[in-house]
């Protein structure tokens, strides 16, 4: 696998008024965002979140109800652009890190990592409820609801990017900056491979994974090694809320509930300098 290539950060969105969370109700809500006659424009929302450090930021929601897919995207304060795609279609999950590079210690000005895994259409809103989520406080800096469990990952295959398209049309898009640097699990990869997905996308990593020290013990930068990055899907909307009322005998969606999930994935290095962050033992 070779070291990500040099090149610009990509600047994020213009920011537009920020959004929140809201009715899902038929009776209040027209076409969704962004779609009109003969468009299949994804909506888009942006609501500012708190993060678990305290510090808020501004995040990017959007919804394609057409190719049945979500994407979230924010920006940490140190700068580093994290985005989450779910493709409910392929049962796909796609996160991306673009991390700012450390220059004086010989790194390209940033570095790309994707983590593929399995998507279960519980864990997040159906595209088509997304879409028409609307605002109801602009200013309002949202918390999550509901903070779930971190799940630890271990990433032992990695993905050809030039066949990704072939688990998840938003691949190759989502990961131009990650070529390289893409991750998924033994696990995931048999049950997309039942499900028809050809055994070209995915590449074996070296054997002797297993048995590398974290990186945070190598001092050599040139040595191979275990690395680990966490993230934070800090706000996003996981669960519809239901409501009742004496005028309609069944119960109708009337929102959403908001979740926090942190996640935690391990996986090989050919050299310590793609791993710097990493210093726990």
């Amino acid at each position: 696998m070779r070291p990500p290539g040099r090149c610009d950060v990509p600047s994020a969105r213009p920011a537009l008024p920020p959004l929140l969370l809201l009715l899902l109700s038929p009776l209040l809500l027209g076409a969704p965002r962004g779609v009109g006659a003969g468009s299949s424009v994804p909506a888009e929302l942006r609501v500012r979140v708190r993060l678990p450090d305290g510090q808020v930021t501004e995040e990017s929601l959007q919804a394609d109800s057409d190719a049945d897919s979500i994407s979230l995207e924010l920006r940490k304060p140190d700068g580093t652009l994290i985005s989450f795609t779910a493709d409910f279609k392929k049962d796909v999950k796609i996160f991306r890190a673009l991390i700012l590079g450390e220059l004086e210690k010989g790194q390209s000005q940033f570095q790309g990592l994707c983590f593929v895994t399995r998507l279960h259409h519980n864990e997040i809103i159906p595209s088509e409820a997304m879409a028409k989520l609307r605002q109801k406080n602009p200013r309002a800096v949202r918390q999550a609801e509901e903070v779930r469990g971190l799940e630890q990952l271990h990433m032992d295959i990695a993905v050809n990017f030039s066949q990704g398209g072939l688990l998840s049309p938003h691949l190759h898009n989502v990961c131009a900056e990650a070529t390289d640097a893409i991750y998924t699990r033994q696990e995931d990869v048999q049950f997309w491979m039942e499900r028809g997905v050809d055994s070209s996308v995915f590449e074996a990593l070296p054997k002797e994974q297993m048995e590398l020290p974290r990186c945070g013990q190598v001092r050599d930068r040139g040595k191979p090694c275990a690395c680990r990055y966490s993230l934070s899907l800090a706000w996003y909307p996981c669960m519809l809320k239901y409501c009742h009322s004496r005028d309609r005998p069944a119960p109708y969606k009337c929102g959403i509930r908001s979740c926090r999930k942190n996640y935690s994935f391990d996986f090989y290095v050919p050299q310590r300098q793609l791993c710097l962050w990493d210093e726990d033992p």
